[in-house]
């Protein structure tokens, strides 16, 4: 993960996720070349979400996105997608913590379900 912005936004939403979901488990998926770092994944009952960093942004794809109520509208990309929704984060972006607490509440309840 990178070094800058990027790295400390992904270092809170890592904390809010546990926070959130004390029992997730983390763990790192599909290394490749291009991506030696691979991707954060956070599970508990099944995916509730990746953690991705771009050069411009830190992009939370939930995998149950779609059927996840979202009343503070903190889904802001993939909104047209059938079963995934996700959290793009800018370096000036703020993020509504508690909502998004609540999404990954939600995602872990609909993987129990």
């Amino acid at each position: 993960m990178s070094d800058d912005w990027r790295g400390e936004t992904v270092d809170r939403i890592r904390t809010l996720i546990t926070q959130a979901a004390p029992e997730v488990v983390e763990e790192t998926r599909w290394r490749k070349p291009s991506n030696p770092d691979g991707v954060p994944t956070f599970s508990l009952g099944g995916l509730i979400c990746t953690l991705e960093t771009y050069r411009d942004k830190v992009k939370v794809t939930f995998a149950k996105g779609a059927s996840i109520d979202d009343p503070h509208h903190v889904f802001n990309a993939s909104l047209d997608a059938g079963t995934r929704r996700a959290v793009d984060l800018r370096a000036t972006d703020a993020l509504d913590e508690d909502a998004f607490v609540e999404l990954v509440r939600g995602a872990v309840a609909l993987n129990l379900a």
